[in-house]
């Protein structure tokens, strides 16, 4: 009886958990852009800082500032795998019974979808990660100058 409500409730969150896939692909190839933009914007003008605003803040206020502009793109690369484990792994119980009961073609489609949901995620992640390194990077960068800047000990 728990085995039945456990699958039927796995079996809901298939298609919320597809559509999180989707977003974070999504969300993952606007960043990319961004980032992009960005690095080609810092090229052009190479003394622009990250940090918008920076003379308006506290040091605590800034360090707080690139937690926030980190933590969108750090929950997407460690998320988006989790998600894509979870679109795998719930359609794999019905497709192994239709392997069981001879049904292969059925299988093999539901095979396929799955691995492809796991694949945008892992997608999504791996431009998370590297837009968040990028990203990291240029803001300890501001946030050491905006330091030396004031006269603070980095």
């Amino acid at each position: 009886m728990l085995e039945a409500v456990f699958a039927q409730v796995a079996q809901a969150l298939l298609w919320p958990v597809l559509v999180l896939v989707a977003l974070a692909f999504a969300y993952a190839l606007w960043v990319a852009g961004a980032t992009l933009m960005e690095a080609w914007q810092r090229r052009r003008r190479p003394g622009r800082t990250a940090l918008a605003g920076a003379a308006a803040l506290t040091l605590e206020e800034l360090e707080l500032a690139v937690h926030r502009q980190l933590e969108p793109v750090r929950l997407l690369g460690r998320v988006s795998p989790m998600l894509g484990l979870i679109a795998t792994m719930i359609p794999l119980g019905p497709a192994l019974q239709s392997v069981a009961a001879g049904q292969a073609q059925q299988a093999l489609q539901v095979f396929s979808g799955a691995f492809a949901g796991v694949v945008l995620a892992l997608a999504a992640a791996a431009i998370g990660l590297t837009v968040y390194s990028v990203r990291r990077r240029w803001l300890l960068a501001a946030l050491v100058a905006e330091r030396r800047a004031r006269g603070v000990a980095a």
